[in-house]
């Protein structure tokens, strides 16, 4: 692909990956990747470079209850391992529907998924208060029996189910960005962050080391957007728009939020902490960085997004 004046940095949640409860299979999730990849490509033939990162929840617990399930014969997954295997994993999804979206329309894009590392703060309030669902969505009752058994922290997620529930704390700095800044530079599509990067610390001796946690995905791609400085930072999840009173009688859905509404509602407990909460938090973060233009929507609006058609839309005036 020819380079880009504009950049766009596309977070692409885990959760957008499993469409419904009959369709989590790997083959099942790459098809949605596909689907989400047509709508990128459209945008870098209008001129956009693109950076890709996306979540992964629902496989980082997938993988980590295999660890589970298999404890009697091999050494279980430490929770940094288990983000590095999804990093890998739907990194090689979404670089395989790039070569094969390009190969199909006839262009010369190439992607490439970067294994992504984010240093946290050892003292992050956060490994004192898990409140990042990972997995699947459970009935009480299983995920409180699982949790008994396991040691897990459950948590109702938000009406849809329990889940599991982990440290995240909040990123600081990710530490392959020169390597993103290069690759970009000269017209890649790069993958990168997945699942939030990989959570780690510097020791004394500054040394890194990997910790049990999961790192918010939107607020590491807030903090990627603003880093290099993106043109327009894009959440995608599975409503179209942003809302508040979300699934309450007086439910409303939201076309655009300039920044001081953004973080009025966000202050105001308004958005849940383990779903929409953190997306919001992240675009209030990249506008308050400097950022020009934020948006959260669905998959299948992004096109209609950039085009004010669709989707919520912030900005700081």
């Amino acid at each position: 692909m020819t380079q880009g004046n504009r950049t766009a940095v596309v977070a692409v949640g885990g959760n957008s990956l499993i469409t419904d409860e009959f369709h989590q299979a790997i083959p099942d999730q790459y098809e949605a990747a596909v689907n989400t990849v047509k709508r990128v490509v459209d945008m870098m033939q209008s001129g956009w470079n693109i950076v890709l990162t996306h979540g992964s929840g629902p496989q980082v617990g997938y993988i980590l209850r295999r660890s589970e399930l298999a404890i009697a014969e091999v050494a279980p997954v430490p929770m940094d391992y288990a983000d590095a295997d999804i990093q890998g994993a739907v990194g090689y999804m979404f670089q395989r529907a790039f070569h094969n979206e390009f190969v199909k329309r006839g262009l010369p894009g190439h992607a490439i998924a970067i294994v992504s590392q984010v240093l946290v703060d050892p003292d992050d309030p956060a490994f004192a208060n898990p409140t990042k669902p990972i997995g699947p969505q459970l009935d009480e009752a299983t995920a409180k029996a699982r949790g008994e058994k396991l040691g897990w922290i459950v948590k109702d997620d938000v009406g849809r189910g329990w889940r599991r529930v982990v440290p995240s704390p909040t990123p600081r700095k990710i530490l392959e960005l020169e390597q993103i800044k290069l690759l970009t530079a000269n017209g890649f599509v790069v993958i990168a962050c997945g699942g939030g990067g990989i959570p780690v610390i510097e020791n004394e001796k500054k040394y890194l080391v990997g910790v049990e946690a999961v790192v918010d995905k939107d607020l590491a791609s807030s903090l990627l957007a603003s880093d290099l400085k993106a043109d327009v930072f894009i959440i995608t999840t599975g409503v179209d728009r942003v809302a508040i009173n979300y699934g309450a009688p007086n439910e409303e859905w939201l076309d655009s939020l300039d920044l001081n509404r953004a973080r009025e509602l966000y202050d105001a407990d308004h958005f849940d902490p383990g779903s929409m909460g953190p997306k919001v938090l992240a675009m209030i973060n990249y506008l308050e960085s400097g950022g020009a233009k934020g948006i959260i929507t669905n998959p299948e609006n992004l096109i209609k997004a950039l085009d004010d058609k669709s989707g919520t839309r912030f900005f700081s005036r």
